[in-house]
């Protein structure tokens, strides 16, 4: 197959990673792609957004499949303008991307798929939001709660409030711009307590296979202290996702969702993201997204063993075998992001990033580029999220250890990262032995 993928981040990175080791594709393309991408795809020379060019641009050079990252592109229409040229096309269409471009939609949809998850409500006035919250926090007896804008925020629009105040200080930022036409409507959410994990799967319209676990840090600072990012860090497998639980989420979280969402006429094809929360109670949703997580994807696909892009091709032609299915290595892989200083706020551009080479050596690690730039042979950072340290071991410990090897050879001063991705897999191990 000729394969094109849409994208430049770590996650983007990660999917020609896992292509390029297929023995299904002969030639693999990424748009607008990265510098990290060149040694295994030609970058190519088309706007992806411009949708009458990306579909000519396809024919063009016969492309067999388009693999979509991000969820912006699909929120916006890609994939029905590729399937409409007759383009085999993972990712979902516009209307069923609405899972992940609108948290009130995706709410409607829990609830008549009957998807176990937290209490919510969606507001497009401050006060009634700020009403809601205080009504909560008395009715529970517990002033944490979840403050999300309804759009596409990058990651970041949501606030894990540990207080009413906190809360009401979120719902004005929101409304107050700070996330732009995202947070024009907000949905208030019930602070689940548990352990979090993000669930994977493959689906082609009516049925679903898993595609791996792992658990993401999403707060910028150590001890998962500070301001919520796309993500810092994360691992694979999650200890907490059992072969048991993992079957019960695909059974009660995730099937139900595309049986509701055929019903309404918007079946879904793609990567399908369940955000979960293990609760006392069992495992409940907190979201979906429409792609596969990003950083996620560096953890999730270096353990893929099976033709990956083959699989792809089935379900965005609606054709999964009922024995099909994702093989994963049993090694576990840990991703460290190193992010420009001053992330997820204000942060400078085109910092030098020095002795990448000397990463190369290192046995079961790979280097994820997610916004970077070369320039006259030297490479820049150009993002907040710049790149992704992923090093597999034989458990969380080796790869820990392996991944930050890896982070400490590079050069970077204007680069941070935390040092302590998998902290609470380590002390699972721990206590285990």
């Amino acid at each position: 197959m000729n394969v094109l993928i849409i994208g430049s981040g770590g996650r983007e990175h990660a999917l020609v990673d896992v292509c390029r080791r297929s023995d299904s594709v002969a030639q693999l393309y990424a748009a607008p792609g990265n510098p990290g991408m060149l040694v295994d795809a030609r970058l190519a020379d088309v706007d992806a957004d411009d949708h009458k060019a990306l579909v000519a641009w396809c024919q063009q050079r016969q492309i067999d499949l388009v693999i979509v990252g991000a969820e912006a592109p699909l929120v916006d229409g890609v994939a029905d303008a590729l399937r409409d040229a007759g383009i085999a096309c993972f990712g979902p269409s516009k209307a069923a991307a609405e899972l992940e471009g609108s948290k009130a939609f995706m709410k409607e949809m829990v609830v008549k798929a009957g998807v176990p998850t937290a209490f919510h409500g969606s507001f497009t006035d401050a006060a009634a939001a700020k009403n809601y919250i205080r009504r909560q926090a008395e009715k529970t007896g517990d002033s944490r709660i979840v403050v999300k804008t309804d759009g596409l925020a990058a990651g970041k629009g949501v606030i894990l409030a540990d207080t009413t105040a906190e809360a009401e200080a979120a719902v004005d930022e929101m409304f107050g711009g700070k996330f732009g036409a995202a947070g024009q409507k907000v949905v208030i959410e019930e602070f689940l307590d548990g352990e979090e994990a993000s669930v994977f799967a493959i689906c082609d319209g009516e049925r679903a296979i898993l595609c791996g676990s792992a658990q993401d840090h999403k707060r910028v600072g150590e001890g998962d202290t500070g301001l919520n990012t796309g993500g810092m860090g994360t691992y694979s497998p999650a200890p907490v996702m059992d072969h048991k639980t993992e079957q019960h989420v695909l059974e009660t979280l995730i099937q139900p969702a595309l049986e509701a969402m055929k019903k309404e006429g918007k079946p879904y094809i793609g990567f399908l993201f369940a955000g979960v929360m293990v609760t006392k109670d069992g495992a409940k949703l907190l979201e979906y997204n429409v792609r596969f997580g990003d950083p996620e994807a560096q953890v999730i696909l270096p353990r893929v063993t099976s033709d990956l892009p083959l699989l792809l091709k089935q379900a965005a032609e609606g054709k999964l075998s009922q024995d099909a299915a994702v093989a994963l290595s049993d090694k576990t892989a840990l991703c460290v992001v190193m992010a420009s200083k001053g992330y997820p706020e204000a942060y400078r551009k085109g910092t030098e990033i020095k002795a990448l080479a000397s990463v190369a050596s290192l046995p079961d690690v790979r280097v994820f580029h997610a916004g970077t730039k070369e320039e006259n042979g030297r490479m820049l950072a150009v993002g907040g999220r710049v790149l992704g340290i992923t090093a597999l071991g034989s458990d969380v410990l080796q790869a820990q250890q392996r991944a930050y090897e890896a982070v400490d050879k590079i050069d970077w001063p204007e680069g941070f990262c935390r040092r302590d991705i998998g902290w609470r897999a380590i002390a699972r191990l721990k206590q285990a032995a």
